[in-house]
């Protein structure tokens, strides 16, 4: 089985996960979920921003949700926060748009993680290549990454 540097990373630290494969041509994080026949609140997306103290931050949200970037904003103590250009994911992450992952970055970053992940046993997000994701307990996540937990995605009416 193909390991990438999350899994290892994860087994290096025996953290238990599951892999999970899928179509790496898919680039919609719902698409993601449903080819894996996951609940899309369930499977996350790791988003990264700068504030304006020129400091990245990562945030880790459901699929199916929008970052709300005042509520990202307040999480962090900035006054105001926005997505950096995609291309400077890779660069500032060693990873690309649509494989990365708040596990493994070239810097550990400060992470929030949305709220939600707390409703459920287990969570899954990029496995930092395309094509494949892990799911894990986000208590686990948690305590690797050093996140912590707000809410920080729009509400829908």
């Amino acid at each position: 089985m193909e390991k990438t540097n999350v899994m290892r990373l994860l087994d290096a630290n025996r953290i238990s996960y599951v892999s999970h494969e899928y179509d790496k041509e898919l680039t919609d994080g719902e698409q993601v979920a449903r080819a894996l026949s996951q609940d899309p609140d369930r499977v996350y997306k790791t988003l990264v921003t700068v504030g304006n103290n020129k400091h990245n931050y990562v945030f880790v949200i459901p699929v199916n949700r929008s970052l709300d970037l005042k509520k990202a904003a307040k999480a962090v103590n900035v006054k105001n926060i926005e997505m950096i250009k995609q291309k400077d994911l890779l660069p500032l992450t060693g990873y690309v748009h649509g494989g990365c992952s708040p596990i493994g970055m070239k810097k550990l970053f400060e992470t929030v993680i949305n709220d939600t992940a707390l409703l459920s046993e287990t969570i899954t997000l990029s496995a930092g290549k395309k094509g494949w994701q892990v799911e894990l307990s986000a208590k686990s996540l948690l305590g690797f990454i050093k996140g912590r937990y707000a809410d920080i995605v729009y509400c829908y009416g």
